[in-house]
């Protein structure tokens, strides 16, 4: 190969290379700005963020909310890895997420009875979240949540508390039509009243995801997007 001939080709490949490296820079650009978080509330017990706009603008609203019981934020975790890596979506989503400032750990490291926050994230979704979604427009709710295996043989499950509601109709949806999410009432729950309880008497539907915490990633990641898609599927 003459040296001229060399010279051509390295500089179609620098060109190639550069052309590549700027369409990236633009896109990934685009894609994190989309996905900011927002702060919302900065309250001495922790903050609530938003993340708005994923999926389908044009579509209906849709909020999910992590973070309430924070001892659960390795399903949390799984859900924000996930959800906004999506497309074809069908809604339009904004997820409100909340950190509770105290020190939490996750399931299996604590006594059953040592769980940090759990009280203050209800709290902070009452006073910040709940007003944001009962006066945004919204046509669902969904609040994720874990157990670490106290409802026996019920692993991953949707239910909502308010029985009769609009909610527990979109949650048996979601359930009949997915493999392994079951529709499963366990008649308690501390958080109900602070978010899922008073959405669902003031004219937003809303129910609960609860995944068992102790199950590998590579499942509750098919388990995570099973829900999503679920629910991407509603008739609202």
């Amino acid at each position: 190969m003459k040296r001229k001939e060399f010279r051509l080709i390295l500089l179609i490949l620098i060109i190639l290379i550069f052309a590549f490296a700027v369409s990236y820079i633009i896109l990934g650009t685009s894609n994190d700005s989309s996905l900011n978080r927002e702060i919302i509330a900065n309250d001495t017990n922790g903050t609530v963020e938003v993340i708005r706009n994923i999926g389908n603008p044009d579509g209906e609203k849709i909020a999910y909310v992590v973070g309430v019981h924070p001892l659960e934020n390795d399903t949390h975790q799984t859900f924000l890895n996930m959800m906004p890596a999506l497309d074809n979506l069908n809604y339009s989503y904004d997820i409100y997420i909340i950190n509770v400032s105290e020190d939490f750990s996750k399931y299996g490291e604590l006594l059953p009875d040592d769980e940090p926050g759990r009280q203050t994230g209800q709290e902070l979704a009452l006073k910040y979240v709940y007003p944001q979604i009962v006066n945004g427009s919204y046509k669902l709710a969904v609040d994720v949540h874990a157990h670490g295996g106290a409802y026996g043989e019920h692993e991953t499950f949707v239910f909502s508390p308010v029985d009769g509601s609009a909610g527990e109709s979109y949650g048996r949806d979601v359930s009949m039509n997915s493999q392994n999410i079951s529709y499963y009432n366990p008649y308690f729950t501390t958080s109900g009243p602070y978010l899922t309880v008073p959405l669902n008497e003031n004219g937003v539907p809303a129910f609960y995801f609860e995944e068992n915490s102790f199950f590998p990633q590579d499942i509750k990641d098919s388990h995570m997007l099973e829900l999503i898609r679920g629910v991407d599927n509603l008739k609202l």
